[in-house]
């Protein structure tokens, strides 16, 4: 099953607040924002929802075999990291998705820097990777919603990067997304718009392995910002 590059309505499901803009850029969560930081930010909250354009392409395949720390799955796809294959042997299928919201967000960014504009842009850029996190959010439902009409469950969402799981798996990613995706890989594994998420979620039986599989119990890497309890 393969989805091509579905656009995203903003104004139905994204919903970025100053609070959580404030957050990003630094405040304390119970911090009030300045009087001039206040009205920059919701100035380009609102500029922001003319410029994303979101976008989403994701296939569900059939996971094969797992041989920690290799994942075989339908045509001849072989993922290298322990973390996800201790995700995945609990699962029968995955979907590899991959999303942004575009290049007009950062090139706006861009121009504003250019221009000496530097807190501008840094609230702007803030915003544009608020709406990515949101799309990703967003694509995890998606999948979640489609599973659980099968009776199914989801796991947590991986990107390439993550954990263990080395960067230059990004290739494997978009060797099947690539030809029905907005996105385009680069050197170093980097992606173009640069607000793109791309990854795999695990999809199995209501059992309770998939879903509260929580690889970073078996992880030593305490400092991870991406840790979770």
């Amino acid at each position: 099953m393969a989805v091509i590059g579905n656009r995203i309505n903003v104004e139905s499901y994204f919903e970025i607040t100053r609070e959580k803009i404030g957050k990003r850029i630094g405040y304390a969560t119970d911090a009030e924002l300045s009087p001039r930081i206040a009205s920059l930010v919701d100035e380009y909250i609102e500029k922001a929802k003319s410029l994303i354009e979101p976008s989403y392409t994701y296939t569900i395949l059939d996971v094969r075999q797992v041989e920690k720390p290799t994942v075989f799955i339908e045509k001849s796809i072989m993922l290298e990291s322990y973390v996800i294959s201790e995700v995945l042997q609990h699962c029968t299928k995955a979907a590899i998705f991959a999303l942004t919201i575009g290049s007009r967000l950062e090139e706006m960014t861009a121009q504003l820097s250019d221009k000496g504009l530097i807190v501008e842009a840094f609230i702007l850029d803030s915003i544009g990777s608020s709406y990515t996190e949101k799309a990703a959010d967003f694509v995890h439902g998606i999948i979640g919603e489609l599973a659980h009409i099968k009776g199914l469950a989801i796991s947590r969402r991986f990107s390439p990067g993550n954990c263990d799981w080395h960067v230059s798996q990004q290739k494997v990613i978009f060797d099947v997304l690539a030809s029905n995706s907005d996105i385009k890989l680069k050197d170093e594994y980097l992606m173009t718009p640069e607000k793109s998420v791309s990854g795999i979620i695990g999809i199995g039986p209501q059992d309770g392995e998939v879903a509260s599989c929580n690889p970073c119990r078996i992880c030593d890497k305490f400092t991870c910002l991406w840790r979770r309890e």
